[in-house]
């Protein structure tokens, strides 16, 4: 079928993770219980930070931050990738594209710009313990949160922006579980460095500028481990630093994958491994890392679980 170029879109069609009606079921029976797990793990983060006054500390608020920042970067995604799978027909409305795309986008910058602010914060608790509570306190760390889900909703509306202004030429077809940025970008038939420019720019900002500070702070933060000899306070504080250095490796290490390399030169089932890997799978395992490796957290757990029992 041929497309005038003045044709307006006003859907798209998503054409999921398979064609296979037997795998498709399969696969949602497998992103059903990741997301349940996702679901209960997380909100059991939250709630145990809420109700036990031991953990009403700057680092808990911003794990239970990145908790409620994962159950709503999924939902966004999620419930509409699991009714798409028991479907026939993909289709979805320029605005629900629009919307899923920016809420997205701008929920996963505000969680890249926070892994920055937690290696700040590890940062000041070792190398600055008798000054921590006096720098990081409540009012900052509700600022900081507040003003980097700003930020990144405000930076997201650019591309966001461009993608839904720009001319598609009546290709309105993403071999894609959702609508992201980058894929939606790429149908556009106007100039191609344009829109990998936009991608590589918003890559900086949001990814290549945070993971340079992280590397940055945990370069400092190990150099003055070596230099003294660390109390037992310390060596807990540290500890919580492998938690944060596996989180932030699995999120940076899939988000760039997608966003800083060209959607030309990947392949879409490579690139759709990767959005389930950040859309589903860290979410899911976030909690589970930071617990496993956190002692007080899992007392916390077993008080929240007892209660209920």
């Amino acid at each position: 079928m041929d497309w005038k170029n003045d044709t307006i879109i006003k859907e798209f069609i998503l054409l999921g993770l398979s064609s296979n009606p037997n795998i498709q079921t399969m696969l949602f029976a497998i992103v059903l219980i990741m997301y349940l797990i996702l679901l209960i793990a997380n909100s059991l983060i939250i709630l145990a930070t809420i109700t036990d006054r031991t953990l009403h500390t700057p680092m808990y608020f911003f794990l239970t931050y990145l908790s409620i920042l994962d159950i709503c970067y999924s939902s966004s995604l999620i419930p509409r990738m699991l009714r798409d799978m028991l479907s026939v027909k993909k289709n979805i409305l320029l605005g629900e594209c629009g919307t899923q795309m920016y809420v997205a986008l701008s929920l996963g910058e505000t969680e890249c710009i926070l892994l920055a602010i937690m290696a700040y914060d590890r940062y000041i608790a070792i190398c600055y313990p008798l000054h921590y509570s006096t720098i990081i306190n409540r009012s900052l760390c509700i600022k900081i949160a507040a003003g980097a889900l700003v930020c990144a909703f405000l930076l997201s509306s650019v591309p966001v922006a461009l993608a839904l202004n720009g001319d598609l030429c009546g290709n309105n077809v993403i071999n894609h579980f959702l609508c992201e940025l980058p894929r939606v970008l790429s149908l556009g038939c106007g100039n191609a460095k344009i829109v990998e420019l936009v991608i590589f720019v918003n890559g900086i900002i949001v990814l290549i500028a945070p993971i340079s500070f992280i590397i940055t702070t945990y370069i400092k933060i190990f150099r003055a481990i070596f230099r003294i000899s660390f109390s037992a306070g310390q060596r807990k504080a540290l500890s919580t630093c492998g938690s944060h250095i596996t989180v932030v490796t699995m999120f940076y290490g899939s988000a760039m994958a997608t966003y800083m390399k060209l959607q030309s030169e990947v392949s879409p089932e490579i690139i759709k491994l990767f959005a389930v890997f950040y859309a589903i799978i860290i979410p899911m395992l976030n909690p589970l890392i930071y617990t496993l490796r956190n002692k007080d957290v899992k007392s916390s757990l077993k008080k929240v679980l007892c209660n209920f029992v």
